[in-house]
């Protein structure tokens, strides 16, 4: 997921919060994004007023994993994939202009790890871990790890 997606799905978010106290559905499947689009969207999932349930189906990797800890339900298509990944960041500049920019992602991935912690019970250390590592996992592993609250049967 990258801004201009995000943004998409921010002005969407909040256009759905205006109309209703419905709850919204957002179905996700991305196996990877930017951390700042993730931040992004994850901002604008804690502000709505509206419940927001949390579909995850295909892959879901890398930054795109945060975006299930603004959920107040998650779940998990039967066959959904899950990858523990580090998001892949570019930096251009001087040395220390990317030596700046590399702390500030360094940052951005240790708040990731933390709001994956606080959703999992699991240490942020363990997150990180897994991360490094580039964990995969089916979606009643995903349910076991605390990355989502339910899975659903796929629809025949």
């Amino acid at each position: 997921m990258n801004f201009g997606l995000a943004n998409e799905i921010v002005a969407a978010l909040l256009r759905l919060d205006a109309i209703s106290d419905e709850p919204i559905d957002l179905y996700v499947d991305s196996p990877d994004g930017t951390l700042g689009a993730a931040f992004a969207l994850i901002d604008i999932l804690e502000a709505v007023r509206a419940s927001i349930r949390i579909h995850c189906r295909g892959q879901i990797g890398g930054p795109v994993l945060g975006i299930l800890t603004a959920g107040d339900r998650r779940f998990a298509a039967a066959h959904a994939r899950f990858r523990l990944g580090q998001p892949r960041a570019q930096f251009a500049g001087t040395p220390e202009q990317i030596d700046a920019q590399n702390r500030h992602e360094h940052d951005r991935l240790w708040r990731l790890c933390a709001r994956l912690a606080r959703a999992t019970g699991r240490p942020a250390e363990e997150i990180a871990e897994d991360m490094r590592r580039g964990r995969w996992l089916n979606a009643g592993e995903a349910l076991q790890y605390g990355l989502v609250d339910e899975v659903v049967a796929s629809a025949v």
